[in-house]
């Protein structure tokens, strides 16, 4: 039997979606007692330029050198493999790939994988997001072509989604921030999206119920990250 790796998460995009990510690796674990989890080096670390200026705005500092260093650091510390717990983060994958030479998980791969090996022939996937990754396309580009089509809410509640992600980074999960969650995904699901990814770990925090079939991209990481470990 191989010896077990140890992943290095880079975290802090936000600090709550960082540790959101580490609890569901550890429920998801199969373990009888301490040692029987797997061991996380993580860098929870919310100074990284934030991602909504440089790509929403437009007027921020570039967040890859900083998620290089700690991809770096990581690696010096022992992690065999990394993960981003972060999905816009991924905008910035290829810069934090290149800086390591241990493997890098791409979350949004795992996810089409997960897609493809639960719900075969889904053509459409709504997205639960930030407006970062719609500008960005990161889902459009690994979706688009193997024929699944990417749905986003109508403006008015992406608008509000986006409001709900920053509230969830506040520390504010009030009845009314899930009201507004509510209406974002009977939005998605009147727009005739069988399904919908949260590609926000805001949104994973949240840990809300809603009428649509959704596939959750924190989930689906943590367990990539166990089975990666425990191969």
């Amino acid at each position: 039997m191989e010896k077990e790796k140890i992943v290095g998460i880079l975290g802090g995009m936000g600090p709550e979606a960082t540790v959101d990510l580490m609890q569901r690796i550890i429920r998801l674990t199969p373990a009888l007692d301490d040692i029987d989890h797997i061991r996380c080096i993580v860098d929870n670390n919310p100074k990284v330029p934030s991602r909504i200026k440089a790509i929403i705005e437009g007027d921020g500092e570039d967040p890859g050198p900083c998620m290089a260093d700690m991809a770096k650091r990581l690696e010096t510390w022992g992690a065999d493999f990394l993960a981003i717990a972060c999905n816009t983060a991924h905008y910035y994958y290829k810069t934090v790939s290149h800086a390591v030479d241990i493997p890098v998980i791409n979350m949004i791969d795992a996810v089409l994988d997960h897609l493809k090996k639960n719900h075969p022939g889904c053509s459409e996937a709504g997205i639960l997001a930030s407006p970062a990754i719609r500008i960005t396309r990161l889902y459009e580009e690994k979706f688009n072509p193997v024929d699944i089509k990417i749905v986003y809410p109508d403006h008015e509640y992406q608008e509000m989604l986006f409001n709900v992600i920053r509230q969830v980074k506040s520390g504010n999960i009030g009845s009314t921030v899930l009201e507004s969650y509510t209406g974002v995904c009977n939005n998605l699901k009147a727009k005739g999206a069988p399904c919908a990814i949260i590609a926000c770990t805001e949104l994973s925090a949240l840990n809300a119920q809603s009428s649509l079939k959704t596939i959750d991209a924190a989930q689906v990481l943590a367990q990539k990250i166990i089975d990666i470990a425990k191969k």
